[in-house]
């Protein structure tokens, strides 16, 4: 479950469910709400839209008919679980009234899990829909885990409760060390060993590699237009290059709140001619962009680790990205891409123009970044991993932070229980 899905922005979800469900996980979907239809840009994305269940979409009566059956179930589970949606909210009266609408939709969700017989629910994302996931587990009696990504929920830890969250689920997938440090500030130190590194990951069967010849000319940036990637940085570098440059070409895959403001950049900064806006793109799309690229670029400001630097590197191509928060676990500077300081159009342009200009540092840039995604973020592997933790956290074993051997490749089926239904 999460807050919006599928979008076009979460593939990372989508692919992580295809192969939980490759390796015989029984796995269904839920969304708090149905995503915007722009946001469907693929078959992909269309065949996980009409098997989702939207919490919302559930309809007055329907949801009135949901806390009656959840009040008969256990009174007990239910009050407890409105107890604790009041105890636990931040100050304000906008915060009481949301977590009203949280507990509102708990009702839901746990009639939803009750009615399938479902015993677990895994949320991604710990801010409002993990809020949701939290209290639908006391109240359905059910075990509940998520995957804790940022940077958002780090900003306002305090607001969305990361330390309840953390001590009450049954694990949490870390997408990332620095992402596990948050976690451990906020988290009792007792549940530290349930706080598991499970990345994030792509196929990299489904990326050929490129091939590198001669100056480059083509960028490629894929992303939500939003102030948190940096867009306007880019730019900046870019009327940078453009001079010395003149065949130079970004496509901006994407979309977002800020896209007006960026087009209105391009034109005061005379990029017209340089810049393409392609809106959002399914994956397919994405593949074909990176097979037409020289450099990939992502200037963000914070992240967690960006899936599309792992189906840039996937796909040979070579990344400039920003040294922050757990992209250097994924970059490592001057050997799978190269790392600028964040906010800094004068570093980002000096390592954009670097690689352009050099075919061979090209080559084996993104032949170490192939090397680096195979190695570390297989979402065949990963999904593996996620299984192991899954089962053995039911069973009541508690697994390592993560696998003590990334190298070997799990078969599908091993250590996953028939019995294991990830919801």
């Amino acid at each position: 479950m999460t807050g919006q899905y599928p979008r076009a922005t979460d593939t990372f979800i989508q692919r992580e469910v295809a192969a939980l469900r490759q390796r015989g996980v029984h796995v269904e979907t839920l969304s708090i709400r149905r995503p915007q239809a722009k946001e469907n840009v693929g078959p992909e994305t269309q065949a996980e839209l009409d098997r989702t269940f939207f919490v919302l979409e559930a309809g007055l009566l329907n949801i009135i008919k949901c806390h009656l059956a959840m009040i008969a179930s256990s009174p007990a589970r239910y009050c407890r679980s409105l107890w604790t949606a009041l105890s636990i909210r931040p100050a304000g009266l906008k915060a009481l009234v949301w977590q009203l609408f949280y507990f509102v939709e708990a009702a839901v969700i746990a009639s939803r899990l009750q009615s399938s017989n479902l015993t677990h629910l895994h949320n991604h994302f710990s801010n409002s829909s993990c809020s949701a996931a939290m209290l639908a587990a006391e109240m359905g009696d059910f075990t509940f885990s998520f995957t804790m990504h940022g940077p958002n929920e780090f900003f306002e830890p305090h607001y969305w409760r990361l330390d309840e969250k953390i001590k009450r689920a049954l694990f949490v997938c870390c997408i990332s060390h620095f992402c596990r440090s948050q976690g451990m500030i906020f988290g009792p130190q007792e549940k530290w060993p349930r706080l598991h590194i499970v990345h994030c990951g792509v196929d990299p069967a489904q990326f050929p590699a490129v091939t590198h010849a001669g100056p480059g000319h083509r960028l490629l940036f894929v992303g939500r237009l939003t102030a948190v990637k940096g867009v306007p940085i880019l730019l900046e570098a870019l009327a940078k290059l453009r001079k010395d440059r003149p065949n130079l070409v970004l496509t901006i895959a994407g979309d977002g709140p800020d896209r007006t403001r960026l087009e209105a950049m391009v034109l005061r900064l005379n990029l017209s001619a340089h810049v393409r806006f392609a809106g959002y793109q399914s994956q397919l799309q994405v593949r074909t962009h990176l097979q037409e690229t020289d450099v990939f670029v992502l200037p963000s400001f914070a992240e967690g680790v960006p899936v599309v630097l792992m189906e840039a590197m996937a796909a040979g191509v070579p990344v400039v990205t920003t040294r922050i928060a757990g992209i250097p676990e994924l970059v490592e500077d001057g050997i799978s891409g190269l790392l600028t300081s964040p906010g800094d159009a004068e570093s980002f342009a000096a390592a954009i123009g670097k690689l352009l200009d050099d075919p061979d540092l090209r080559v084996r840039l993104g032949r170490a970044g192939r090397s680096k995604v195979a190695a570390e973020f297989d979402i065949n592997r990963e999904a593996a991993w996620l299984c192991d933790v899954l089962s053995n956290a039911l069973a009541g074993r508690v697994m390592p932070v993560r696998p003590e051997s990334t190298d070997r490749p799990i078969p599908a089926g091993e250590a996953t229980s028939p019995a294991a239904r990830l919801q």
